[in-house]
């Protein structure tokens, strides 16, 4: 897909880190952009620093969904391009013993749905609201109707110890790609989903140095933190590409988690 100024775009998680470079790569190349995240004051910035629209959106939410792709389509049309990175984390053992009594809890189950209604279910409503938008265009002269990335993780691969749930959700983008893929193949709309590794984001931004240092290093090259920039250049690839399609790709700096 050749991008331009006709082309539009919705970049989910948008207002900040993975999203945010992402939607000002594609804005570099004339993309119009559409930012859904709940983040309403860092989105709307991020909107008015790329010529675009900014959608307050809950993606666990069907209403606040569509709000969200009927205010993006009046405002810069119809998308082609959808970037997932909406998504959050826990981190909390499947069970475990108290050190201080002994008593025993497991992992409480409304905290692992809320994981999996976000950055599974999330993914996917956005994914099949969009697709269905993509599909009353016609296709451009290379062929493509649209194109679709997702934001899975490496520990949808080897999680750590605590993360159940966060594996099980990007596990779960991971093993709906290809699927997907192939739904949609027959109407030119293509799908990839993006592993990162350990990237320099809000999330990490709050640690303190030394632990950054510490995770950096763990890296076995280049030993240092994934920037979002690197992330969205793999994602305009995976778009840009029109043979790049059911791919799940790590990127990751070869690393391997290890349990904890």
């Amino acid at each position: 897909m050749e991008l331009n100024e006709n082309i539009s775009a919705v970049v989910t998680g948008g207002a900040s880190g993975l999203g945010a470079a992402t939607a000002r790569a594609l804005a570099a190349k004339g993309v119009k952009v559409a930012i859904f995240d709940l983040q309403a004051e860092k989105g709307q910035a991020m909107a008015d620093e790329l010529g675009g629209v900014f959608c307050e959106c809950n993606v666990t939410d069907e209403e606040s969904v569509d709000a969200a792709f009927t205010k993006a389509r009046e405002a810069i049309g119809q998308e082609r391009i959808l970037v997932n990175c909406a998504g959050t984390g826990n981190a909390i053992k499947t069970a475990s013993r108290s050190k201080e009594d002994g008593s025993i809890k497991h992992f409480p189950l409304d905290a692992f749905n809320w994981i999996i209604q976000i950055n599974l279910v999330g993914t996917f409503r956005c994914i099949a609201k969009s697709a269905a938008g993509m599909m009353t265009l016609d296709p451009l002269p290379d062929g493509d109707r649209g194109a679709i990335v997702n934001t899975a993780s490496v520990a949808a691969e080897d999680g750590q110890i605590g993360q159940a749930a966060y594996s099980a959700s990007k596990g779960g983008v991971v093993g709906m790609t290809l699927p997907i893929a192939r739904d949609l193949s027959r109407e030119a709309i293509r799908v990839n989903t993006i592993l990162p590794g350990i990237f320099n984001t809000p999330l990490l931004a709050a640690a303190p140095q030394n632990v950054k240092d510490a995770l950096a290093a763990s890296v076995p090259y280049p030993q240092r933190l994934g920037e979002p920039e690197e992330y969205a250049g793999l994602a305009l690839t995976m778009i840009e590409n029109g043979y790049f399609n059911g791919e799940d790709v790590r990127l990751d700096g070869a690393i391997r988690m290890a349990p904890r």
